[in-house]
């Protein structure tokens, strides 16, 4: 009985539901042309025997109208390509939207949870200071994972409703980077962070602060996050090509599979397996990362050798820069 269902879902995909509707519609235009072109050549013998005048019977407009008929069905037929690779997407993003909000109770339920159990150890217990002070920086984390996740979705919809606060005014970014590093350590700690200016200039651009502080903030916490060294360490370094600023966030982290760095910044996408470390996060960070550097007017590229290759990710933001 399952081999059945499965056969009838196999033959009811989108998929063969869209080949066989084009391949029907293509057979059937080319019936109809055949059969007109038989019956044309039988007239013409009529025509001929009869001694009849064939300007009556075979009149150019015919073959105009053929050309029409052809026109109407290919247009037809990009319509069905255009409404089947929409479908297509549009499944594709309710997958991930789903496989999203799976992912993102977990990571507000994992918290929770955490938080509930310290909670009720405070209350049937008399625990030493130094316990308490090692729970109470338990849940601090905790109630700092959570902070981040809503975070995010409230960012995300702020910026897909541009109604994010804030002007862009012009700043120096190797200035701002590093008053936003030295401003959360805390937000950072263990991990070591190195700017590096080769040409010791400035470099002006207009920006959003809010905005810019949330790139900012994924793409290194992201580096932190997906590190199995014992010691993280990012490299920040500016440089100037063809009229572009290229900001390369090095890290030393776990790196990522090259079939996926070109997914990485879609939205609600996660990396990885759900029972792997890459599989951590909301799926939000990085297409934040990619829609702040849009309105920015740059974009964000993540390079990588590989996961388990030893030389981490490296993610470069691209800005149109004339000293």
């Amino acid at each position: 009985m399952e081999n059945i269902i499965d056969r009838t879902k196999w033959i009811f995909h989108p998929i063969l539901v869209f080949v066989f509707s084009i391949v029907a519609l293509a057979l059937s235009l080319v019936l109809y042309i055949y059969w007109y072109v038989e019956v044309s050549k039988g007239l013409k013998q009529l025509v001929l025997s009869y001694h009849l005048d064939p300007s009556q019977f075979m009149k150019f407009e015919t073959w105009v109208v053929i050309l029409i008929l052809s026109i109407l069905v290919g247009i037809i037929l990009i319509g069905i390509f255009i409404i089947f690779i929409y479908n297509q997407k549009t499944l594709q993003l309710y997958r991930l939207q789903n496989n999203f909000i799976n992912n993102f109770t977990h990571e507000l339920k994992t918290p929770v949870t955490s938080l509930k159990l310290y909670l009720e150890t405070f209350m049937k217990y008399e625990l030493p200071r130094e316990d308490q002070l090692k729970y109470l920086n338990y849940m601090v984390g905790d109630v700092g994972r959570l902070s981040e996740n809503i975070n995010r979705i409230l960012n995300l919809a702020k910026i897909e409703s541009k109604k994010y606060g804030g002007e862009f005014v012009v700043s120096d970014l190797v200035a701002t980077i590093d008053h936003f590093v030295d401003k959360n350590r805390h937000f950072l700690r263990d991990c070591d962070i190195s700017i590096q200016n080769p040409k010791g200039q400035p470099f002006l651009y207009l920006v959003n602060d809010a905005l810019f502080a949330i790139l900012l903030m994924n793409l290194l916490t992201n580096a932190i996050k997906y590190n199995a060294s014992g010691k993280p360490k990012i490299d920040i370094t500016f440089a100037t090509m063809k009229n572009k600023l290229h900001v390369r966030f090095t890290d030393n982290g776990i790196g990522i599979e090259k079939g996926e760095i070109k997914k990485i910044f879609k939205k609600f996408y996660q990396s990885g397996r759900s029972d792997d470390m890459t599989a951590k996060g909301s799926g939000l960070g990085l297409h934040l990362v990619q829609n702040i550097a849009r309105l920015h007017k740059g974009k964000v590229i993540a390079e990588s050798q590989g996961t388990g290759s030893g030389s981490g990710s490296v993610f470069t933001l691209i800005l149109p820069y004339k000293p």
